[in-house]
């Protein structure tokens, strides 16, 4: 196969975990790709559709363990570029939300790199669609907010308060380990302690989900015993997960929501 002319980025967006989900524009980047940089959310799965002369790096994130510094990242993207390498930036979810694929795009066109963006399927609407929580719904939600409960290095928390009641349904990225603060937040600031919430670990994969109230979601959480990665879904669309679920539930999982109130 002919190399491109000049050098070239793909940053593609793994999707949530499921191989299946990815676009079959990202099939192809991985299948023809000589080097990939991989984050740890990535399911290894999709690294087996790349070729076995191909390079794997792993450049991964998780909170509170050893991390690649993102200038490093950076600084290994524009190398294998200008080596004249075909390269894929694999990323979690998708590039663009709370991915910093902008931040990698910016690092390459200062660098003069040439690169294109295949998105991915991010993982709180995957998570929302496994579960049967349709996010907008005529009558029960006509907005959405994305949310990070990770803020950055050195920078200012986000005041839950405030988005309390932004949207008709939240959604909330990084945010199990804050939880029992988020909650008691967003409830200072007006939402209802009985407002419905959802609580997804590793969506599309093992799917391990948990429903709440929001005064009662972080006990839930524990007694259930998720942890991250995560998704949180706050808002009355959560209920309708009564009607639109469509995966199998698990004995534990029924009872649980014979209790629901």
């Amino acid at each position: 196969m002919q190399k491109p002319s000049s050098p070239k980025v793909s940053i593609v967006g793994a999707g949530p975990g499921d191989p299946e989900l990815l676009t079959l524009k990202a099939a192809r980047r991985i299948a023809e790709a000589e080097i990939i940089f991989y984050d740890a959310l990535a399911n290894p799965q999709i690294l087996d559709m790349a070729a076995d002369s191909c390079r794997k790096v792993e450049v991964g994130k998780r909170g509170g363990q050893n991390s690649t510094p993102q200038l490093l990242i950076h600084e290994q993207l524009i190398r294998a570029a200008l080596q004249g390498l075909r390269v894929v930036r694999l990323k979690g979810g998708d590039p663009f939300l709370f991915g910093r694929g902008g931040e990698e795009c910016l690092a390459l066109r200062a660098a003069d790199i040439d690169y294109e963006i295949i998105p991915g399927i991010t993982s709180g609407m995957a998570a929302a669609a496994y579960a049967g929580v349709p996010l907008t719904h005529r009558h029960r939600s006509q907005s959405v907010l994305f949310l990070t409960g990770h803020e950055a290095r050195g920078g200012k928390a986000p005041d839950w308060s405030r988005f309390a009641q932004a949207a008709d349904t939240l959604v909330i990225y990084m945010g199990i380990e804050r939880v029992t603060g988020i909650c008691a937040a967003l409830m200072a600031g007006g939402l209802a302690a009985e407002t419905s919430c959802l609580a997804v670990q590793w969506a599309t994969l093992e799917q391990k989900q948990v429903r709440a109230t929001l005064a009662q979601l972080s006990v839930e959480i524990v007694r259930a015993g998720l942890g991250s990665p995560a998704i949180l879904i706050v808002g009355a669309v959560v209920d309708l997960a009564d009607l639109c679920a469509w995966l199998p539930r698990t004995e534990e999982a029924a009872r649980h929501l014979l209790q629901q109130p």
